[in-house]
């Protein structure tokens, strides 16, 4: 399956100096496409997974030099490695999280090069003593996006690019494209992006076998959850967790903490919420005060939304004859999909290493989304039903403030209308990822 991923761990073999450290949510295919980018170029490589080799983790715990750890792990290793070459792979550093302060001294020796990889490390890495800035390349994985997800069960990359072409020229898609990236679109919203339920997919296609896969998924976050409760008594975090559905269900899907106890108030689960944001399982989506750039400014850091990291995720909670009606793509059906379609464009966003936020004023109303990209804020409605058209906060929102782009999403072709352009909802990732420059490109005067 194709991860847009594989460009950024190719881009480091072809020059990367510094060590390379990949975090995120489990499941969502870090190991595998480590390994697939490295066996692809031909390159030897030892892998250490630190909760299997519990004898590698005590060495490096108790490893004080740069020469030293590099040859043990050399003797270690199972194929012979290359001076300079070679790569060192270090899984599941959450349970050794100090190595990262050591890299610096590893990378500075140069005998192999490094990739570390480990789940809920947003949380283990808030303790390290120092993290070495300059000598690690640091990025976070998301679960697969649609577009992923497209390729992976049988869109092709013409329909997708014929979509992209559209997107840039805000022009309709052909209608039978667009019937089909709206079908797989539904499809995206109850499998969702992450690899092995993807796979399930793909092997089965059976609703059945794919939710006990994604429930599968859910019992392992929540060991991980109980683990770190039972190392500090303040965290809540599977309540939190679990109510996360029920929350977005409603109207205003404000996460609301008094609904878990009448008693308790934000401060009480602030840990908690914290720690599920930090370990990429959930996504918060914070209000803004005033929608102008930068809004991260303007934020209130105790008023959100907060979604699910993965949209199949959060349809396994829904009963298999609710997904059966969701395939039926009918937007009269009583399925709340607006809490779903919501979700998807919040992890769209996520996934393209932006934040969300949205906007809620009296006078306005709620508009969905704003994010900022290009260093614009850009307004966003979604749009579940056929009453697309009407969207009274964005109108009253326009009233009071000019951007230079405002859009809403739904299951419409594209279509222009004075100031607001409509784009299908498979669109969500487009309009996250903008025009992207190089990372050295300056204006010319």
């Amino acid at each position: 399956m194709y991860r847009k991923a594989e460009e950024r761990i190719q881009k480091w073999i072809n020059g990367g100096k510094k060590a390379l450290l990949i975090y995120g949510a489990r499941q969502v295919g870090k190991t595998y496409l480590v390994r697939k980018v490295l066996n692809a170029n031909n390159i030897s490589f030892a892998e250490f997974n630190l909760i299997e080799r519990t004898d590698v983790r005590d060495f490096l715990i108790s490893a004080t030099d740069a020469s030293e750890i590099s040859e043990r792990l050399g003797l270690y290793s199972d194929v012979p490695l290359q001076e300079h070459e070679s790569v060192i792979f270090l899984d599941e550093i959450q349970k050794y999280p100090d190595i990262v302060t050591k890299i610096k001294f590893l990378a500075d020796e140069g005998k192999y090069r490094y990739i570390l990889s480990g789940s809920n490390l947003g949380v283990e890495l808030k303790g390290i003593r120092s993290i070495p800035v300059g000598y690690a390349d640091m990025w976070q994985m998301a679960p697969m996006t649609f577009e992923e997800f497209a390729l992976a069960s049988g869109i092709t990359e013409n329909m997708l690019a014929h979509s992209k072409e559209c997107y840039k020229k805000r022009i309709a898609v052909d209608p039978i494209i667009h019937e089909k990236l709206l079908k797989a679109f539904y499809y995206y919203l109850i499998v969702g992006g992450m690899p092995a339920v993807v796979r399930e997919y793909n092997a089965s296609h059976s609703i059945e076998r794919i939710d006990e896969e994604q429930k599968s998924i859910v019992n392992q976050y929540k060991a991980d959850f109980t683990r770190y409760e039972a190392e500090n008594r303040k965290l809540k975090v599977i309540s939190v967790y679990d109510n996360i559905p029920a929350q977005l269900n409603k109207q205003n899907r404000k996460f609301n903490f008094s609904l878990l106890d009448k008693e308790l108030k934000f401060d009480r689960y602030e840990e908690s919420f914290l720690w599920l944001k930090d370990a990429a399982v959930a996504i918060p989506s914070y209000i803004v005060s005033v929608p102008v750039q930068p809004l991260k400014m303007s934020k209130e850091t105790n008023v959100f939304k907060l979604f699910m990291s993965d949209v199949g995720l959060l349809t396994s909670c829904y009963p298999v004859s609710v997904k059966k009606q969701l395939l039926e793509m009918n937007p009269d059906n009583e399925i709340n999909n607006g809490s779903l379609f919501e979700n998807y464009v919040a992890q769209e966003v996520y996934a393209a290493g932006l934040s969300p936020y949205y906007y809620k004023k009296n006078g306005v109303g709620e508009v969905d989304f704003i994010i900022e990209r290009d260093d614009k804020p850009i307004p966003i409605e979604v749009k579940s039903g056929k009453d697309y058209k009407k969207h009274k906060a964005l109108d009253h929102l326009l009233e009071r403030y000019s951007f230079e782009e405002v859009c809403v999403l739904s299951t419409n072709n594209v279509e222009i209308d004075g100031r607001i352009t409509y784009y299908p909802i498979y669109m969500a990732g487009l309009l996250c990822e903008g025009e992207k420059m190089p990372s050295d490109y300056i204006p010319a005067l």
